[in-house]
């Protein structure tokens, strides 16, 4: 049984979660706009204070949705158990696919890591990540949906930085809902503040390790960018037509159910 939620006005920010934000108050093309303290979205929940279990569990939460994957849960850790909160661990994707890569992004050296991801390689293996996404895990999302227009709200979607999986399935969620693609992009970007990015860990933290052209390379893999986000709309596009009939035949999502989801949802 979830509490009532009690949710602030402004969210603290929180010690050792990063990238935790409420979507409310985004507006839907229609005029409605996303309800507060119903949709939350944050980075991984395994480092979290006793403070930050404590405001999380003060949020009423039903369900936590994480979307990493064994990979991610063995270098992170697990989340943190909040009391009556249902836990549901989707991996959006493949511990096996890219482990070498991510392991170079820890480890490589600065030619390796040009080589890896100069020229523009970084961002086309994001866009790629993107639009893989959203042709490969309609089933996933589809769950995540159905749950949500069920009985999974108040919900908290996250992955480990927060930003892709994550954002990607609260970028779904809301298009289902009929939220402006303008706002949704805005709140995507939310993940760019200083105070919310995800702190890039390497082997070699030493200033060779970490320097502006290593750094420089790595932004690609480790920030928001709006062209992420058009890559996953156009893979919309290009397999389903519009953004009706990917909800529609892809999610599986009937007028009754996404009616569901809107009144969980939106005020």
């Amino acid at each position: 049984m979830t509490q009532t939620p009690q949710v602030p006005q402004a969210h603290p920010e929180l010690a050792e979660v990063r990238n935790f934000r409420d979507v409310g108050g985004l507006p839907t093309v229609d005029g409605r706009r996303v309800r507060e303290g119903r949709l939350f979205r944050s980075g991984h929940l395994a480092h979290a204070t006793e403070e930050d279990a404590a405001f999380l569990a003060r949020l009423g939460l039903h369900t936590i949705f994480d979307f990493r994957n064994a990979a991610d849960i063995k270098l992170e850790g697990p989340d943190v158990t909040l009391p009556g909160v249902r836990n549901v661990n989707i991996p959006l994707t493949d511990p096996a696919d890219g482990a070498e890569f991510w392991a170079m992004v820890r480890e490589g050296e600065l030619d390796q890591l040009r080589g890896a991801l100069g020229d523009g390689q970084g961002v086309a293996r994001m866009t790629a990540t993107y639009r893989h996404i959203i042709t490969t895990r309609t089933e996933d999302h589809s769950r995540v949906l159905h749950a949500l227009a069920e009985d999974s709200v108040p919900a908290l979607m996250h992955c480990a930085a927060g930003k892709d999986r994550a954002g990607l399935s609260v970028a779904v969620t809301l298009l289902a809902i009929g939220v402006e693609r303008d706002a949704i992009e805005a709140d995507y970007l939310k993940s760019n503040d200083p105070h919310r990015r995800y702190k890039i860990r390497r082997s070699d933290s030493s200033p060779v390790g970490m320097s502006q052209e290593v750094m420089e390379l790595l932004s690609p893999l480790f920030g928001a960018h709006a062209e992420y986000l058009s890559a996953a709309y156009d893979a919309i596009e290009q397999t389903w037509g519009s953004t009706e009939s990917y909800l529609t035949d892809g999610l599986k999502l009937a007028p009754a159910t996404r009616e569901r989801l809107r009144d969980r949802l939106l005020d």
